[in-house]
């Protein structure tokens, strides 16, 4: 039946403050997704993720975000092309360092909030983001929205790429994900997001909003760490893909890429509990969208 990656944003907590249960998320999902520092996460507290991830065999990935503690990396910014790399460079050597002193690697990147939102759509953004993260390490894989101008840049630099679908949002007929200012956008039943992410790795489609189905290339499936019932929903919905024969892994191992490789054979601990295989294999479901890029941000792609 193929396989599938569980990605989570984690170690998002600040000092004294908890955001999310980083350990129990650790044991459902396959890839983390751990913050820089700039929107979210203290240094002692993205060390302590990134070593639960490596415990466990989670393969760990960098959560850039705009320098914007205050405002969770939600607020937009109009950041000059030469600083936001400098500062995505600064994020991803800093989590290098962490995962390094925990005896594991960063195998890939995904922007975090309002810098996802832009680089989806916002060629000058997406470019600028593929681009330091090709000056750091060219192996590293982008995570992103499929036929997203983000996905492009990376594509057109030599950048590996993956696609996300995100398990509690709700989808447009034009395939991108209804804005959360909007009635129904995020959703909450357990059951319902799982038998939606089984029909999506199966078929590769989504029922959008108005009832129709629409076509979704996935690689990994986002689980927000943060939401209310989190744990209890990435839960229910490991269950009920593995369930129908899907393995979960990490995308960075199963894809095949150099970074993935260089983790090493232990980075689908979670895979291995729940009996599910760990061999590579190709994702199921449609391949890239080709639609032309909007040069305008609709509403519906907002991630944050």
């Amino acid at each position: 039946m193929g396989a599938v990656d569980l990605n989570a944003d984690l170690g998002e907590g600040f000092g004294q403050w908890t955001l999310g249960d980083d350990a129990a998320m650790l044991d459902v999902v396959s890839s983390a997704n751990v913050a820089g520092g700039f929107h979210a996460g203290d240094p002692a507290g993205i060390r302590r993720t990134v070593r639960l991830a490596a415990e466990r065999g989670v393969v760990v990935g960098a959560h850039v975000g705009y320098r914007d503690l205050a405002g969770f990396g939600r607020r937009e910014m109009d950041v000059p092309s030469a600083e936001l790399q400098a500062d995505i460079v600064y994020q991803l050597g800093a989590l290098q360092g962490l995962a390094a002193a925990e005896g594991t690697r960063v195998a890939y990147v995904k922007p975090h909030g309002a810098l996802y939102n832009s680089a989806q759509v916002d060629e000058r953004i997406a470019h600028d983001v593929a681009a330091a993260v090709a000056a750091v390490d060219p192996t590293l894989v982008l995570l992103g929205l499929p036929g997203s101008a983000a996905l492009a840049a990376a594509g057109a630099l030599g950048l590996p790429t993956a696609a996300e679908a995100f398990a509690d949002r709700a989808y447009t007929p034009a395939g991108t994900l209804v804005s959360r200012r909007e009635p129904g956008a995020v959703l909450h039943d357990p059951e319902l997001v799982a038998a939606r992410m089984v029909r999506l790795v199966t078929d590769g489609v989504v029922e959008a909003v108005d009832g129709s189905l629409v076509p979704v290339r996935v690689d990994s499936i986002c689980v927000h760490g943060d939401s209310p019932g989190a744990v209890g929903l990435a839960r229910r919905l490991r269950e009920a893909l593995t369930a129908e024969g899907i393995a979960i892994g990490p995308f960075a191992t199963l894809l095949g890429t150099a970074a993935g490789a260089a983790v090493g054979a232990g980075a689908a601990g979670p895979a291995d509990a729940a009996g599910g295989s760990t061999t590579r294999a190709r994702f199921v479901g449609p391949g890239p969208r080709t639609e032309p890029m909007p040069t305008n941000r609709p509403a519906g792609t907002r991630e944050g």
